[in-house]
């Protein structure tokens, strides 16, 4: 697995380490270790400037995505065919440190927990999940969404759901 992290302005020099340690957790949840994703921290003029280009929205977003995979299909359902393929590239992350550090102060978590769920967002449009398709969609993604970030966060990892699991199915109890 391989998540190339650029970190675009000074303020968000401090998350680097551990959003990328977020972003290989992430992968392994979604069972895509084998696959590359890029995670770019901007702040928030030249994610207007993005937003602008790409979407005709001209106003600062919390985090874009850039898919690479539409030649395997753009609908979720086709996220168990990525695992298959070794060193796919999903695409581009691209999340704003300013809007993110606004966020977290608004909903009153850590930035760090607020680029995690940033990252997980923008990853699970990668993939082909879009909460802008139907309301069916929007729950199913943000349903998602709120497992991936258990999974993901540090009292969550997967490493401890993956040992839990396998002490369930053998019955057997191992020392922590």
């Amino acid at each position: 697995m391989t998540v190339a992290l650029r970190v675009a302005c000074a303020r968000a020099r401090g998350y680097a380490r551990t959003l990328r340690g977020d972003a290989d957790r992430l992968l392994a949840a979604l069972g895509l270790r084998r696959s590359e994703l890029s995670v770019i921290i901007v702040d928030d003029a030249t994610i207007r400037r993005l937003n602008r280009e790409f979407r005709g929205k001209d106003s600062p977003t919390d985090v874009l995505s850039f898919s690479q995979i539409e030649d395997i299909g753009s609908r979720a359902s086709h996220l168990d065919r990525l695992g298959e393929v070794p060193g796919t590239l999903l695409g581009d992350v691209v999340i704003s440190i300013d809007t993110a550090l606004r966020q977290a102060a608004r909903y009153r978590v850590t930035p760090a927990t607020r680029l995690r769920t940033l990252l997980i967002h923008g990853t699970l449009h990668l993939v082909g999940y879009d909460h802008e398709r139907s309301r069916v969609d929007a729950r199913r993604m943000f349903a998602r969404e709120r497992e991936l970030v258990k999974a993901v966060s540090r009292r969550g990892t997967v490493r401890r759901q993956v040992a839990k699991a396998t002490r369930r199915r053998s019955g057997k109890r191992t020392a922590r």
